[in-house]
């Protein structure tokens, strides 16, 4: 897309003599705005427009979490004894978070085959879905 002013001379002011000055801009920032009904008003600090807020912690302190959540196990656990993230014996399995790169177990979904999970940690709702299922969460130091 182009700008249609460009190389016009005038920029659509007409005489070149029309557009002199700082009169003819009106002010200074936001000088002028609500004048007209199609306008945003100057809230100030309503609308955070001004500065910044909050703060960030420093990235050496942050941790990246990578987690999976308990359907996502249930209904990929053939996928990771495929892969050697999981074993099977005699109908129940058994999954290594952190062979397949989890550090936490999150509780969305259930578990509809029996599955042992080892793991560093677990979210509260997947401890308690795990064990009222029939299974162990195994907490494995990382």
């Amino acid at each position: 897309m182009g700008n249609k002013k460009r190389g016009s001379g005038t920029h659509g002011h007409g005489s070149s003599k029309k557009n002199r000055g700082a009169g003819n801009r009106g002010g200074r920032g936001n000088a002028g705005r609500g004048k007209k009904a199609k306008h945003k008003k100057f809230s100030g600090l309503k609308d955070k427009v001004l500065g910044e807020s909050g703060f960030n912690r420093p990235k050496k302190l942050q941790k990246d979490v990578n987690s999976i959540n308990l359907k996502d196990i249930d209904q990929r656990i053939q996928v990771f004894v495929e892969k050697g993230f999981a074993e099977e014996k005699k109908g129940k399995y058994v999954f290594f978070a952190k062979k397949a790169g989890f550090d936490k177990i999150l509780g969305s979904g259930k578990l509809f085959e029996d599955i042992d999970i080892k793991a560093e940690s677990f979210s509260d709702a997947a401890k308690e879905k795990i064990e009222k299922s029939g299974n162990k969460a195994i907490k494995v130091d990382g």
